[in-house]
C-alpha cells in the first residue's frame, strides 16, 4: 500500500512515538514504517516541519546530542503537555477510524442487499 501520511495524522504519530522515548528525526519516520507493515511513509518535507512545530507549541523538546561517527543529531523527547495532547489526538484519530469503518461498513452492506 505505502501510504503518505496527511499533515494532520502526522503530529499524532510523531507524539505516539515519542511516548515510548527520546528519538530523533529518521527514527521516528523508520519506526512508524515499521509499526505500519511499512504501509505508512513520513517524508522529510514533512516531518521535520512537523517537528519545528510541535517543538514550537511546547509539545516536544529537541536538544543536538553528539555522535561518535558523523554529524550531531538533534533528539526529541515529549514534555507533559505533548503527552496531554497526544492522548487527545490518538483518541481523536481513533474517533475518526471508527467513523469511516461504520460508514464504509454501511456502504458495503448497502452494496451487498
Amino acid at each position: 500500500m505505502g501510504r503518505e501520511l496527511s499533515n494532520g495524522d502526522l503530529p499524532a504519530l510523531v507524539l505516539a512515538v515519542l511516548s515510548k522515548g527520546p528519538s530523533y528525526g529518521y527514527a521516528i519516520a523508520r519506526e512508524v514504517e515499521l509499526l505500519s507493515d511499512q504501509a505508512l511513509r513520513m517524508r522529510e518535507g514533512s516531518l521535520y516541519p512537523a517537528l519545528r512545530v510541535l517543538e514550537q507549541d511546547g509539545l516536544i523538546v529537541g536538544e543536538w546530542a553528539p555522535q561518535p561517527k558523523g554529524a550531531d543529531r538533534k533528539v526529541y523527547t515529549l514534555t507533559e503537555a505533548g503527552r496531554k495532547e497526544m492522548v487527545r489526538r490518538t483518541q481523536e484519530l481513533r474517533d475518526y477510524a471508527t467513523v469511516i469503518h461504520t460508514v464504509l461498513g454501511r456502504i458495503g452492506d448497502a452494496q451487498t442487499a
